[in-house]
């Protein structure tokens, strides 16, 4: 894997993580209706859980060298 991809999942990883608080901030103080609710938790802890998996594979997958 190149460091470029390296890169963008990093990017993708991070964004997946700033989602996700939005997402937890939003069913916690400013949804209402306990379907949509319990639906956009959920959204947001699978998207914290894979935001930490690509955080943990791009910290410990170590340097790309020649």
């Amino acid at each position: 894997m190149t460091s470029l991809d390296k890169m963008w999942i990093a990017f993708i990883g991070m964004g997946f993580l700033m989602l996700s608080m939005g997402l937890i901030y939003l069913s916690r103080y400013k949804i209402n209706n306990g379907v949509l609710k319990f639906v956009t938790a959920l959204t947001a802890y699978g998207l914290l859980i894979i935001g930490c998996i690509l955080s943990a594979f791009i910290v410990f997958s170590g340097p790309t060298g020649n």
